[in-house]
């Protein structure tokens, strides 16, 4: 028997370390965002001792002979990777072996609460003496796990159990609801701290540059992503959804997730974590058909191989490829060859009749969107690539008829004040996680995540990227090069007071987290999140009362 690494993979790699013969792979590239997007199990050297199993965060792997039939392609997948790429020895990723430091010497903050601040804050704990206080706006914390990741996507989620543990920790602290940039500020931060980390991710949508664009029916699919995920900035917008098409412009695992949870049905909505209010709209819709407009063909689609081969166990959606580009190649990567196998097999599938439908358009581009007051159409020209091998936008146009169209064509930063940007690449300057400014290192001043490396990559290349960021501030620390004398804990909580902050700690979160699992509970469903900031507040004050 040996175990095998299927769709949920987060690319966290806690499975790689804890390998006792060293068979998982990739393990290059680690926190680019780059290269592959899962990992595999070499089913020759597996040694059926089931630690990998026990330590995925998402419960990703099982043994190959307890797969679930959605799943058994995934071994055969496992098995094809290492027929490409044969395994050879490896570096492991390093625990941390950093001594323990002197009490109050070390005191990190940590803006943001997504994947990557809290895998930063993880590896920072693991340092005895290090302390860490964590700072968000929203009164919860996970970031993306909680407001990106699909509601059917559960098993995903599950990746914040590695963070609890760790903050529980009495050297950890959560300020919850506060707002750094407008409550408190960058110079209050380093002035009760040795270093700060900026893990703020990519919020803001790239525009398409298209005529139209400002109509009412075009939204960023990140919008609606919030929308349906009950985040309380989007939990109030509305999505025009009675026509009978809706169009995706982008085809990566956002765009994927967008479409599938616009033609889900009831019943499956209500066994997720989907917003109530989602729930209702969705139910009502008039959408039988998501079109998925990508301006490259088959080989460049950004989806993942995971994300793709699952929409094939849908029930009641066709999945529909509109090209005749699906041959493979000699030189195919294992999962471009598992992509373009999987759009093959849906390509030769016959339409049902009274199903859904995704439909995949390849080599196009939009070149406006139209309508009186609202979208009611969008054009798409068809693509050519030039010898450079750009895609070139043709004279070849159809009009779509359509009232919902999102944009799902990448994010970028959004500038920190008192904090250098890269307005070009949408994000903050820095060598390795050190910010830097016309060349030079600032002092004590690090990111993280996609405000660090661009919107690349899954919840798991944050844990690498994470480690990489605070090996550079340990290293800093260890040179005496971080600021000296700060202000301690309670200097810190005098000011965010005298500043007007109304900050939730751990405890206030795991009251709202009790409330919205005892809601679900009613309901069959793992929870029913509250979405207003007010109902947040006021969840969070009832700890007293939870077991």
């Amino acid at each position: 028997m040996a175990y095998v690494i299927t769709q949920n993979c987060c690319k966290d790699a806690s499975c790689v370390s804890v390998c006792p013969v060293d068979c998982i792979r990739p393990t290059e590239n680690a926190g680019t965002g780059t290269g592959p997007q899962m990992l595999f199990i070499d089913p020759d050297t597996c040694i059926d001792c089931g630690a990998c199993y026990e330590e995925c965060p998402v419960e990703a792997i099982h043994a190959d002979t307890d797969l679930p039939p959605e799943l058994e392609q995934y071994a055969e997948l496992n098995a094809e990777y290492f027929r490409k790429n044969p395994l050879e020895p490896g570096p492991m990723l390093p625990y941390s072996t950093h001594p323990a430091v002197p009490a109050g010497s070390l005191r990190v903050a940590i803006v943001g609460a997504g994947p990557a601040a809290c895998y930063a804050a993880t590896e920072l704990l693991a340092v005895g003496g290090v302390e860490v206080e964590m700072f968000d706006r929203l009164p919860v914390p996970f970031g993306l796990v909680r407001f990106g990741v699909a509601p059917d996507h559960q098993h995903t989620k599950s990746v914040v159990k590695i963070f609890e543990s760790a903050f529980r920790n009495q050297r950890f602290t959560a300020h919850l609801n506060v707002d750094v940039g407008t409550t408190i500020d960058h110079d209050l931060l380093l002035a009760n701290h040795h270093a700060v980390i900026y893990a703020v991710g990519a919020p803001d949508s790239r525009q398409l540059g298209i005529a139209g664009e400002g109509l009412p029916g075009h939204h960023p699919a990140a919008d609606f992503i919030g929308w349906y995920n009950g985040h309380p900035d989007f939990s109030e917008l509305s999505f025009d959804l009675t026509g009978a098409t809706a169009v995706i412009i982008g085809n990566g695992n956002v765009a994927i997730d967008a479409a599938r949870v616009l033609l889900m049905n009831r019943d499956t909505l209500e066994q997720t974590d989907i917003a109530e209010h989602a729930i209702e709209a969705l139910s009502e819709s008039g959408i039988e058909e998501v079109i998925l407009v990508g301006r490259r063909g088959t080989r460049e689609a950004a989806y993942s191989v995971g994300e793709f081969l699952a929409l094939g166990h849908l029930d009641g959606i066709d999945i529909v490829i509109e090209t005749d580009d699906l041959e493979p190649r000699p030189d195919d990567d294992v999962e471009t060859a598992a992509k373009l196998a999987a759009a093959r097999e849906y390509a030769a599938r016959p339409l049902r009749t009274g199903n859904k439908r995704i439909v995949f358009r390849f080599m196009q581009s939009p070149t406006g969107l139209h309508g009186d007051g609202r979208v009611t159409s969008i054009r798409l020209a068809t693509n050519t690539i030039d010898e450079q091998g750009r895609a070139v936008t043709g004279t070849d146009v159809e009009e779509v008829p359509t009232g919902l169209v999102l944009r799902s064509i990448g994010y970028r930063g959004r500038p920190m004040p008192g904090l250098p940007f890269d307005d070009v690449g949408g994000v903050i300057p820095n060598d390795g996680g050190r910010v830097v400014t016309d060349g030079t290192t600032v002092p004590g001043v690090y990111v993280t995540g996609w405000i660090k490396r661009g919107p690349r990559g899954v919840i798991g290349t944050n844990r690498a990227c994470a480690e990489e960021t605070v090996t550079a501030l340990l290293e800093d620390f260890d040179a005496g090069a971080l600021p000296g004398a700060v202000g301690d804990h309670d200097a810190l909580v005098a000011a965010m007071t005298e500043r007007g902050a109304d900050p939730i700690g751990w405890s206030g979160w795991r009251a709202i987290d009790a409330e919205e699992k005892a809601r679900g509970s009613e309901s069959g469903r793992p929870r029913v999140k509250l979405v207003s900031v007010t109902d947040l507040l006021a969840a969070s004050s009832t700890f007293a009362r939870t077991p």
